[in-house]
């Protein structure tokens, strides 16, 4: 299963970290940082529908999506079209992202950033705070709710947000007991990558009110938009759709106005 794969390379990819730089080490020049606001989930907070606009060369359901990849260039339209916040990828074999891919693109726009990788280990966390991220994804198809809860603290602890991410009912309800403020549901099943696009919606009703909800994955028409925001999502997440595009503020604006209809 490819999920399984993804996060015994991130299991790998953090113990060779590790090498070079120990937790603890990591972890106080984390801490050293200057403590976030919250940008991300404020963000998402703002009245309508927002739109978190993902960097990604490719994927493993996909290939590569975008063989060039202009990702600066991308990152300064996902912000001329009004982003509300910028994902990037950061894992190198499957999507082919980078942290230096992400810094650029840190360096580039001043808008929230989600530092999208699998998160397998506290380590990553102090890393991503290091990169200067936003925001973090935790996947609950990796993590049990105790290790959520401790994972939300930790950022906490260094003020980023979490995009808590769920696909059936059961993980929602994960999330929810770990204390997730932001839960993704993902229309893609991650064991094996197929795309549900009204799974986001079907399962909108399993957050709470107080808890930010986020369709994630299959949203590439104006009609995607209008439906995800009818059922009551805060935000959306798109890629794939963004990546091929020619006029992106452009169509970011088309999107926009859909979700107001």
């Amino acid at each position: 299963m490819i999920l399984d794969q993804l996060a015994s390379y991130a299991t790998q990819r953090v113990e060779a970290a590790k090498a070079h730089v120990p937790l603890e080490k990591i972890r106080d020049l984390a801490m050293d940082e200057k403590k976030g606001a919250f940008r991300f989930e404020q963000s998402l907070k703002r009245p309508g529908l927002s739109f978190i606009c993902e960097i990604k060369k490719a994927s493993p359901s996909k290939g590569v999506i975008s063989p060039d990849f202009p990702y600066v260039s991308i990152a300064r339209e996902y912000a001329a079209g009004g982003a509300d916040c910028i994902s990037c990828l950061t894992e190198p074999k499957w999507f082919l992202g980078s942290n230096e891919i992400f810094q650029e693109v840190r360096r580039t726009v001043f808008t929230p950033m989600l530092r999208k990788d699998f998160t397998v280990d506290e380590y990553q966390l102090y890393e991503a705070k290091l990169l200067g991220t936003d925001a973090v994804l935790l996947l609950c198809s990796l993590l049990d709710t105790k290790t959520i809860e401790k994972y939300l603290s930790i950022c906490d602890s260094m003020g980023i947000s979490a995009l808590t991410e769920a696909h059936d009912e059961e993980e929602i309800q994960s999330a929810v007991s770990g204390g997730a403020r932001i839960i993704g549901i993902n229309n893609r099943n991650l064991k094996d990558f197929s795309v549900d696009t009204s799974n986001a919606a079907r399962l909108r009703d399993k957050i709470p009110p107080n808890v930010l909800a986020v369709a994630e994955s299959g949203i590439t028409s104006p009609e995607d938009v209008a439906a995800a925001a009818q059922s009551g999502a805060d935000a959306v997440l798109m890629g794939e759709v963004l990546m091929r595009l020619q006029n992106i503020p452009q169509t970011l604006r088309e999107f926009r106005r859909a979700a107001c209809v």
